[in-house]
């Protein structure tokens, strides 16, 4: 793991993949709850985890430096979410065609691996879910759908994900799901955050 300054009040974490950038993450939040770290915003992304918000930023990166995470599947999870999906999707034959399966055994995958939230980007509430063999990885669509229904859980290369609303999209389409994602009422907005764990239950 590399720190890097990023301006004059924040720090960017440089990791080596999803398992160390998780494992910075919840010992990141866990430093901030225990008061022993300062930082307005600590967000996860695929390879960094950037720090903003922190007053002293020496002082930030040499207490960062000294700190030792605990392996991401020893940190405890944030919660854990059981979300209902209807597997209907367009394009399961497509991804039944790149695992060299039946498209039974697609949802039978589906539904049996645990996913975690690595982080959430592209649109409000959504979440990149990681715990997928990297050989199960499936390229996007070659053009992007206009419009893709708020709900569609699919995948792309090695995430799923669960569009929080309609938008366009070129994720391939597995199913669907009527879970509210993201409420600007609630406490958090977004219902899937970083570390939460996923399950995406036959229903």
């Amino acid at each position: 793991m590399r720190i890097r300054p990023v301006g004059t009040n924040a720090l960017l974490l440089d990791c080596d993949g999803p398992d160390q950038v998780e494992a910075w993450r919840a010992e990141l939040w866990r430093r901030r709850a225990a008061g022993e770290l300062t930082a307005v915003e600590i967000v996860p992304a695929a390879r960094t985890v950037l720090l903003d918000g922190v007053p002293d930023q020496a002082r930030a990166a040499t207490l960062v430096a000294g700190w030792t995470p605990r392996p991401a599947d020893a940190a405890a999870p944030v919660d854990e979410v059981e979300v209902p999906v209807g597997y209907d999707g367009a394009d399961l034959p497509a991804v039944a065609g790149h695992w060299g399966v039946d498209v039974p055994e697609v949802v039978a995958r589906l539904t049996g691996t645990e996913f975690r939230v690595a982080f959430c980007g592209f649109a409000p509430g959504f979440a990149y879910l990681t715990g997928l063999p990297a050989e199960w990885a499936v390229p996007r669509l070659p053009t992007p759908r206009p419009r893709v229904p708020a709900g569609s859980v699919a995948l792309a290369g090695p995430y799923a994900g669960i569009y929080p609303g309609a938008s366009p999209g070129g994720w391939l389409l597995v199913g669907r799901t009527d879970l509210t994602l993201f409420d600007v009422r609630a406490d958090p907005p977004a219902r899937l955050t970083p570390g939460t764990r996923v399950r995406l239950a036959a229903g």
